[in-house]
């Protein structure tokens, strides 16, 4: 097969996942990722462009490929600004399906968040929750919008709330059983093979709850 793929966030310990995973499959003949900076690697199916993602929209004539990983979304410790949070976490997916949309590309991945609900009152959860929505709202007929809990694996930045949550994930894990599985620790790379799997196969459109993602690879 001679598939085609766009990696929004590869940068990021997800996106960086599935950009490794997508190399290494002979499926694809072509990888374009969208990036504000340089990913110091070389490949011949790779192609970067470097861009302000805040404005990926502008990016329409090369926005081309059969299928989309959004791999983007920060946290409110490191972006406590909510406009420029939200600029992040609901603008970029937003405009990436609409460029779907527009350029007829049929499958767009998302990474979304566990507990996203637009009528939330908290701000991290509505902004997700909404996204989600808006994103749904386009009709691209496969959407997948993954709901993983906390995410796990060694990232290039230290976050101490998350880094201390990981500890304590792992001590309280054991006991997370039935409905409570949702809420255990997820590896990126789960997540990130997750999301190669659905592009690559019949599942229903729309959200994929944290214990799912893990049942799928």
């Amino acid at each position: 097969m001679n598939k085609s793929a766009i990696i929004l966030g590869a940068t990021g310990l997800t996106g960086n996942f599935v950009l490794e995973e997508l190399l290494k499959n002979e499926e694809y003949s072509k990888l374009l990722v969208f990036s504000r900076i340089e990913l110091g690697i070389k490949h011949d199916k790779l192609e970067v462009i470097i861009c302000d993602l805040l404005k990926i929209e502008e990016q329409q004539e090369k926005f081309q490929a059969n299928e989309v990983y959004v791999c983007i979304g920060s946290t409110t410790n490191k972006t406590p600004n909510k406009k420029l949070y939200r600029d992040i976490d609901f603008g970029i997916p937003v405009a990436a399906a609409k460029l779907c949309k527009a350029n007829n590309i049929k499958c767009i991945s998302i990474i979304s968040s566990l507990g996203a609900n637009a009528r939330s009152t908290v701000f991290y959860p509505k902004t997700k929750g909404e996204m989600e929505n808006e994103v749904m709202a386009f009709g691209i007929e496969k959407t997948y919008l993954l709901r993983p809990s906390m995410i796990l694996g060694a990232r290039q930045e230290n976050r101490l709330g998350e880094s201390l949550g990981k500890i304590l994930l792992s001590i309280i894990s054991p006991f997370m059983l039935g409905k409570l599985t949702r809420y255990k620790g997820i590896e990126a790379k789960t997540i990130a093979n997750a999301m190669i799997w659905l592009s690559n196969n019949d599942h229903s459109n729309g959200t994929i709850e944290s214990e799912i993602i893990r049942k799928l690879v």
